[in-house]
């Protein structure tokens, strides 16, 4: 009954403590683009999905459940900077971009 307890009690204390998800961000910079250009506008998206792939980060290959989890957080994270992306284009501002992923 004691090796029980001591090892229920151990299961317990080897928990780790769940933390809120880091937020990581890049800035995208567009003041030297042109972006009522298609050329600008592909510089753009280019340097936007740098951005992602750098705050998402990767997963090992043998990780499946990891490689599933940065390719969700790399969709959901373009589908969060579209909006803004198409304003930018859309007023051709120069201001830069803000980027974040938990």
């Amino acid at each position: 009954m004691t090796k029980i307890f001591l090892a229920t009690l151990l299961a317990f204390t080897a928990t780790p403590v769940l933390a809120e998800p880091i937020t990581v961000a890049s800035t995208v910079q567009t003041a030297d683009l042109d972006l009522s250009s298609a050329k600008g506008q592909q510089a753009l998206d280019r340097r936007l999905e740098l951005a992602v792939k750098e705050v998402c980060g990767t997963a090992s290959d043998v990780d499946i459940a990891g490689k599933n989890e940065v390719r969700r957080c790399r969709a959901d994270t373009l589908a969060k900077v579209a909006s803004e992306r198409n304003q930018r284009i859309a007023r051709a501002s120069g201001e830069p971009i803000e980027v974040a992923a938990r």
